[in-house]
């Protein structure tokens, strides 16, 4: 079994010389293997191709995958079109129970949401022609899937469906935050959610002018406070923080014990908090997925950063996640290489109080915090985009900055946007230490404004770390990357930080992040929208000790040296209370 697949975002016949259709040898012996379409695009035949794969190396634009699967995955359950992404599987909601999808973006997790919500008919490969639905019954009798696609044929089930790019409500809806969620309240539920999720003080706001944490709780409120059959939630976590997040988790956690649940997210610490059972979704992004039959959440989640799926036989990664239990031992041996002056910042609802301190040379700082406590005032202050009302920063730092919010504004090439942040753009070193991490190179001709939120996010911080400074600081940079690409960044940021000595402050609310990346930590403290004050740095233990107690939450490391958050109230929830040890064990370091 093999298929083809023409990336037509990449494919710029225009741009090259067609060297697709040059070197096929298919075409060379007079067959149509390779050719150009109606669109303008590269057409491949999946049935004519021998799979050589010569196209896909020559091509300079990395537009074609043409990928050999096992005969066991012949059958898509749905296909987006000739030399299109296919996807094999689906989830399957259970009553009771909150089910996970987990894997990396553009693996086919939001299909298949689609699919089960009924917003999208599977076409079981045949894509020239409408399926009907009794052929797609067919296909799945015998099987748990069965009685709940019989019931989305019919149209009798009732889905809720919370989207993946938030970004996308005030495009379609504006008024105040009052009137939308009134108009969703259809469970009479708005009394709990509302104040479990913080949204009393701006209820009487205008859509247009929330920001993304707020337009996030705004979208789950509403979502939740539906009466439906199912509940789909795609990525809760952008933009909320740790206790924004743990709030959200145990409404739908009360939620899936009428309903059932599925929910899309890369937040390992939320997922295996929230999750019953987890599907892994596993293949190439962009080329072709498959979901796995449910797994325990712990297993899942392990299997997935072993990147082997023990019941399946399938090795899916070449390499495992590895969460290093010795890597916050570095910080006190590093030089000072920036001193944080004391500085105020006084708004007309808030006050934000930074005592000031030294960042090293080398060193990646995490910075942890409720949302509305300063975190990016501080990062705006450092970077000079605000002024300080008292006290001032050394104006020869050289400081790069990532805003929290990326807006696309221009219609440039990734490529060319690159090359106005360096100059070193064509040297092999920028290859392999900023496009490879990042998987730039299959976007670098696409327009920034097309962009994605994760490409965009990734966009934002290779041009970043592109920029010669002797500070760089990048607010909340995991937001809209799946797991692995997570993974990459935290190595991309620490390897950066040591090569080239310089210091790197990362603001962030994923707490895996925060551990894998930092060596120190700055906690921010305070009342949110109305005082916020940073304390420490701190030594990790310390700093995320302070922070996690606050948060009444334990960490301890499983097997694997993953990071897991204690269920509430267990006995080693109640052991490290009573210890005082929020963040691990320290044998467990050792």
């Amino acid at each position: 079994m093999r298929i083809a697949i023409v990336h037509k975002d990449r494919c710029h016949a225009k741009k090259c010389g067609t060297e697709c259709i040059i070197y096929c040898p298919r075409v060379r012996t007079g067959d149509e293997t390779v050719m150009i379409g109606e669109d303008g695009k590269a057409l491949v035949s999946e049935e004519l191709c021998v799979g050589c794969g010569i196209c896909i190396k020559k091509c300079p634009f990395g537009a074609i995958d043409i990928v050999s699967l096992p005969e066991e995955l012949q059958h898509p359950t749905h296909r987006y079109g000739q030399n299109g992404f296919a996807l094999y599987g689906l989830p399957i909601p259970v009553l009771g129970k909150v089910t996970g999808i987990l894997g990396a973006n553009g693996i086919g997790k939001s299909t298949a949401v689609k699919i089960l919500s009924g917003q999208l008919r599977p076409n079981l490969g045949n894509f020239d022609i409408e399926i009907a639905w009794e052929e797609i019954l067919k296909r799945y009798a015998g099987t748990e899937l069965f009685d709940y696609l019989q019931t989305v044929s019919k149209k009798s089930k009732k889905i809720a469906v919370k989207p993946q790019y938030i970004d996308f409500i005030p495009k379609m809806y504006s008024g105040t935050i009052r009137d939308l969620l009134k108009k969703t309240d259809e469970r009479g539920k708005l009394d709990e959610l509302v104040p479990a999720l913080k949204l009393d003080a701006i209820l009487d706001h205008e859509i247009g002018t929330l920001s993304g944490g707020e337009l996030q709780r705004v979208a789950i409120t509403a979502c939740l406070a539906r009466n439906a059959d199912l509940y789909f939630l795609d990525e809760i976590t952008p933009f909320l923080d740790i206790y924004q997040r743990i709030s959200a988790a145990k409404l739908i956690r009360e939620l899936a014990t009428e309903h059932p649940v599925v929910i899309v997210e890369h937040d390992l610490a939320i997922l295996d908090m929230l999750a019953d059972t987890v599907h892994i979704g596993y293949g190439k992004p962009a080329v072709f997925g498959v979901i796995t039959r449910p797994k325990g959440v712990r297993v899942g989640i392990n299997q997935y950063l072993e990147g082997y799926l023990a019941e399946e036989n399938v090795r899916f990664r070449d390499t495992q996640v590895i969460f290093e239990k010795r890597a916050h031992e570095k910080g006190s041996k590093r030089e000072d290489l920036v001193e944080v002056p004391p500085l105020t910042k006084n708004y007309e609802t808030f006050y934000l109080t930074i005592s000031g301190g030294t960042i090293k040379a080398g060193e990646v700082l995490g910075v942890i915090g409720a949302n509305g406590m300063g975190k990016s005032t501080f990062a705006k202050l450092l970077a000079g985009v605000e002024k300080p009302d008292s006290g001032s920063m050394d104006t020869t730092l050289r400081i790069s900055y990532k805003p929290q919010y990326i807006k696309a504004e221009t219609s440039d090439s990734v490529e060319m946007f690159l090359r106005h942040c360096t100059s070193k753009f064509d040297s092999s070193y920028y290859q392999h230490e900023i496009l490879e991490p990042l998987s730039l190179q299959a976007i670098l001709q696409s327009p920034v404004d097309s962009l994605s939120g994760g490409e965009l996010q990734r966009v934002a911080i290779a041009a970043c770390l592109s920029r010669d400074a002797d500070l760089y600081i990048l607010d909340e940079p995991s937001a809209h990357l799946d797991v692995e690409q997570r993974v990459k960044v935290t190595r991309l940021i620490k390897h950066h930080a040591e090569g080239k000595k310089v210091a790197i402050l990362v603001i962030d609310h994923d707490i895996y992040l925060i551990d894998m990346i930092s060596e120190r930590i700055l906690v921010f403290e305070g009342e949110p929208g109305i005082k916020g004050t940073a304390a420490g740095p701190f030594a990790m233990r310390d700093g995320m000790n302070r922070f996690l107690k606050a948060l009444d939450v334990t960490f301890c490391r499983d097997q694997t040296g993953r990071p897991r958050i204690n269920k509430p109230d267990s006995f080693l929830d109640r052991e490290q209370k009573g210890r005082g040890e929020y963040y691990y064990y320290a044998a467990d370091d050792e």
